[in-house]
């Protein structure tokens, strides 16, 4: 019964917030990549204006701090699945006594 509700309470909610964290995380990763790259074009070009540069950089710092949040996310869902892992693993097995 024990190792059930650490199943069902903190391994299954640990493991999907992980999963729905990198759900979210691979999608924005690509956009930070593409972002990124704009930035530099944009910071590389000589007729780009000081607005245009920081338009490029707010919306890379946006993607960026995006997947940082994501990131957390991750290391918050496998924190509490290690955390059901480690008390399933500290479950006292049930000895029986032969002498009765």
């Amino acid at each position: 019964m024990r190792q059930l509700s650490l199943l069902l309470l903190v391994i299954l909610p640990g493991l999907t917030v992980t999963s729905v964290s990198l759900y979210y995380l691979f999608p924005e990763w690509i956009a930070l990549e593409v972002s990124h790259q704009n930035f530099q074009r944009v910071a590389e070009n000589p007729a780009s204006t000081l607005t245009e540069v920081y338009i490029a950089q707010a919306a890379e710092n946006r993607h960026r701090i995006n997947c940082f949040a994501e990131g957390v996310g991750v290391l918050f869902g496998l924190s509490i699945l290690a955390m059901g892992v480690h008390g399933i693993c500290l479950i006292p097995k049930e000895k029986k006594n032969p002498h009765l």
